[in-house]
């Protein structure tokens, strides 16, 4: 029986809009930012960053070197910000009224600490709350040193839930994430970016 439920952030709790990221990285003076960004799973000092093998201080060094000029820490934070579209009302209230009928919900994301000095902020929901007001914990890649779709990462989080994979559900709109968890023996559900799995996803948890 289902009572756990693990959400990606990007593509799911919060919409995506990668040309905006890229554009903003090019902007900064990365030319090549298209080909060291992706909707997934980040590359280079990208993926280095969200995999927490490098600081937030050094990938601001490292992006500097291939700008051709030394960028701010504000810069490269609005540049990361590129990549969130929407933060969807519907999506915010389905979290808050799972919670209330017993379900543990919890975040599971490849993502840096650029992006959660947003999410973790006031400044999230529009509100004044950040992501914890909505998820009962946070499994962030570059604080663990993993990234999905690692089958490592699913485990970790399944041990610190102490949560058989047969009872958990897992919602991304990646499909490599999607395969690695169902092979574990997580159900799954993939909705694409921006669609509304507020109206599916009862359907994945009987």
């Amino acid at each position: 029986m289902i009572r756990t439920i693990i959400f990606d952030l990007g593509g799911v709790v919060i919409t995506l809009n990668q040309p905006e990221a890229i554009s903003r990285f090019q902007q900064l003076g990365i030319a090549d930012a298209d080909k060291r960004l992706n909707a997934y799973t980040q590359s280079g000092i990208f993926g280095q960053l969200e995999e927490g093998t490098i600081t937030a201080d050094t990938f601001r060094r490292e992006a500097s070197l291939l700008a051709g000029r030394e960028l701010t820490y504000a810069e490269c934070r609005h540049a990361w910000l590129g990549y969130v579209g929407e933060v969807p009302q519907r999506n915010l209230d389905m979290l808050t009224k799972l919670r209330c009928e017993g379900y543990r919900c919890v975040l599971l994301s490849n993502t840096n600490p650029f992006m959660m000095s947003w999410v973790r902020s006031a400044d999230f929901d529009g509100h004044g709350h950040s992501i914890d007001h909505y998820m009962d914990a946070c499994y962030l890649s570059y604080e663990m040193g993993f990234m999905k779709p690692s089958p490592e990462f699913f485990h970790r989080v399944l041990m610190a839930e102490q949560c058989n994979p047969y009872d958990a559900l897992f919602l991304d709109d990646g499909p490599r994430n999607v395969a690695a968890a169902s092979q574990m023996g997580i159900r799954t559900y993939c909705p694409e970016n921006g669609t509304d799995w507020t109206s599916e996803i009862y359907k994945y948890l009987i």
